[in-house]
C-alpha cells in the first residue's frame, strides 16, 4: 500500500505466519468459472472496529491473534497459498493456488494510528469516511504474479486511542464476501476459545471442493492470453466522498410496505425497496436527461439458487451481478414500487438455469473482469446485510463499527452491512463522485427515510438512547 507524505499509521513490526499443517490438503488448487473472472479485481478489504479490551496488553492481543491465525488456516488453507500463471502449449493460460509453497503464510502487521480514537474512525452524522482508513489495510490493491509471491491474505492490527482495528485483506479471486465473513468469523470463535483456555472445533468448517459446469471438459479454465501482461489492469477511481447512512428497522418496514402498495404485489423484499431508492435517489442527483439508459446492479449469491444447492459453507466465489435497465425519465416519473418491482424481478428471474446459462457463456469466451465495466449511469449494491459482521467476538465482545478500505470503489459503488442494533436495521456505505454525494445529502425522498445514525456512547456502553 502507497503510503502518504505524512501517514497517520506507522508500522510497528511485522510478523509472518506459519499456518499449521494440514497434510489433506492439496497443492494445487484449480480456480472455477467465478474464480477467474475476479483476478483483476482488488482485494476485498474489510475490518472491525473494537473498544480496547482493558484486561489483556497489546502483547497478549497479539499473540492471541497469531495463534488463532495459524490454526484457522489449517481448514482455510487455500489462504496460506500464492496464486499462479502457467502458460499452455499452443497459447493462452491458465491460473491456479498453490498450497505450502516453503510453508509460507500471511503477514500480520502491528501499527499505531498516532492521535486517531475511536471517535474518528465511527465519523459523526453527516461526516465523510475519513481517508486514513485505507492505511488500516496492508497489501497493495492490485494483483501480480511475479514469481508467484503476491499473498492471498494479510492482516493488520492497528493501535487506536481507546480501542483496535482489525484490517482483513483478501484475495478476491480466491473468494466472495460469504466466503470472506466465514472465514473471518471461524478465526473470531477460535480466539474467542483461546480466550477462555478452550480448544475449538469449528461450527462451519470450509468446503473446498469447487463447483465446476459440465461439458467443457475438465479443469484448469484456460484464458486467451500470453501473459498476464495482457490481462492485469490496474484500476483508478476519481476522487470520491465516501459516507455511511443509517437505516433503522421502523424505517425499512414504512419504506417496503410503501413499494408494495404503490406496486400492490405484495413481494417486494426490503432489500429490492432500498435498492430502488438509493436508484432513484443517486440518478436525481446526478441529473441525467430523461432519455439516458440506466441501471440497478446487485451482487447475488448462486450456493441457494442452484439445483442441487451449493453448501452455504461453499469456499469461493459463488456470486453474480444481475442487473434491470430503464432510462432516467421513467425511473423518475414512476413511483418506488414500479422501480423496486424492476429489481425484484431480477432477482426473482436468476434461476438455476440463468445461472447455468451465463457459465455457459462465459466458458465459450473466458476472461477477467474490470473495475471500469460499471459505467457512470449506473448503481451497484455491492456486500450484504446478511453477511455476520458483528458476530466476530475474538474475545472482548462485539465490534463496533465495520469500515472498508479504498478497494472496488468507483461512483455508484454501494457497499450494505447489517446495522449495529441488529432488527433487520442496514447501513450502506455510498461513494459518490463529490458533486453528486453533495445532491444526494439534498433529496427529499432520501431524507425521508435515512435514520440518525447510532450514537457513539450507546457503542461504547455508556448510555442505552
Amino acid at each position: 500500500m502507497p503510503s502518504s507524505p505524512n501517514p497517520a499509521v506507522r508500522t510497528i513490526k511485522t510478523y509472518a505466519v506459519t499456518p499449521r499443517p494440514n497434510p489433506e490438503a492439496p497443492r494445487k488448487l484449480d480456480m472455477s468459472s467465478w474464480d477467474v473472472p475476479m483476478l483483476c479485481f482488488h482485494y476485498i478489504q474489510k475490518g472491525l472496529l473494537f473498544k480496547y479490551p482493558p484486561d489483556l496488553s497489546m502483547e497478549q492481543i497479539i499473540q492471541r491473534l497469531r495463534n488463532s491465525l495459524e490454526e484457522v488456516l489449517f481448514h482455510f488453507y487455500p489462504l496460506s497459498g500464492r496464486l499462479r500463471v502457467v502458460a499452455c502449449e499452443g497459447g493462452g493460460v491458465t491460473c491456479h493456488v498453490e498450497v505450502g509453497i516453503d510453508g509460507e503464510g500471511p503477514e500480520f502487521v502491528h501499527a499505531v494510528a498516532d492521535g486517531i480514537g475511536i471517535a474518528d474512525v465511527v465519523a459523526a452524522d453527516g461526516q465523510d469516511l475519513p481517508e486514513f482508513l485505507k492505511e488500516f489495510f496492508p497489501l497493495d490493491l492490485g494483483i501480480n504474479f511475479d514469481g508467484c509471491t503476491n499473498p492471498l491474505l494479510a492482516i493488520q492490527l492497528t493501535e487506536l486511542i481507546g480501542g483496535i482495528f482489525i484490517g482483513c485483506v483478501f484475495n478476491h479471486a480466491i473468494g466472495d464476501g460469504n466466503s470472506y465473513w466465514h472465514f473471518f468469523n471461524a478465526w473470531a470463535e477460535i480466539s474467542r476459545g483461546k480466550a477462555v483456555g478452550k480448544e475449538v472445533m469449528l461450527s462451519r468448517l470450509p468446503e473446498h471442493d469447487k463447483w465446476f459446469i459440465g461439458g467443457y471438459g475438465e479443469p484448469p479454465i484456460k484464458l486467451p492470453y500470453s501473459s498476464p501482461a495482457e490481462f492485469v489492469v490496474r484500476f483508478c477511481p476519481p476522487l470520491l466522498r465516501e459516507r455511511m447512512f443509517h437505516f433503522s428497522s421502523e424505517s425499512l418496514a414504512k419504506l417496503k410496505a410503501r413499494a408494495n402498495h404503490e406496486y400492490g404485489k405484495g413481494t417486494i423484499s426490503t432489500f429490492q425497496a432500498l435498492s430502488a431508492l438509493m436508484w432513484r435517489c443517486i440518478m436525481r442527483a446526478r441529473g441525467f436527461p430523461p432519455e439516458q439508459k440506466t441501471s440497478c446492479r446487485l451482487a447475488i449469491q448462486n450456493r441457494t439458487r442452484l439445483y442441487p444447492p451449493l453448501s452455504p459453507n461453499y469456499f469461493g466465489n459463488s456470486v453474480c451481478g444481475v442487473a434491470t435497465s430503464t432510462t432516467v425519465g421513467e425511473l423518475l416519473n414512476s413511483n418506488l414500487g414500479w422501480a423496486a418491482w424492476l429489481a425484484h424481478e431480477a432477482v426473482f428471474n436468476h434461476t438455476d438455469s440463468a445461472i447455468r446459462d451465463m457459465v455457459h457463456t462465459y466458458m465459450k469466451n473466458p476472461i477477467v473482469y474490470y473495475l471500469n465495466i460499471f459505467d457512470v449511469h449506473s448503481i451497484m449494491m455491492g456486500s450484504s446485510p446478511r453477511f455476520d459482521m458483528y458476530g466476530c467476538d475474538f474475545g472482548w465482545g462485539k465490534p463496533l463499527a465495520v469500515r472498508s478500505g479504498s478497494a472496488n470503489k468507483f461512483d455508484g459503488k454501494i457497499s450494505s452491512y447489517p446495522g449495529w442494533e441488529g432488527g433487520g436495521s442496514i447501513d450502506l456505505e455510498v461513494c459518490l463522485l463529490p458533486e453528486y454525494m453533495s445532491a444526494l445529502e439534498r433529496d427529499e425522498e432520501f431524507l425521508a427515510v435515512v435514520s440518525p445514525p447510532i450514537k457513539l456512547d450507546v457503542l461504547l456502553g455508556i448510555s442505552d438512547k
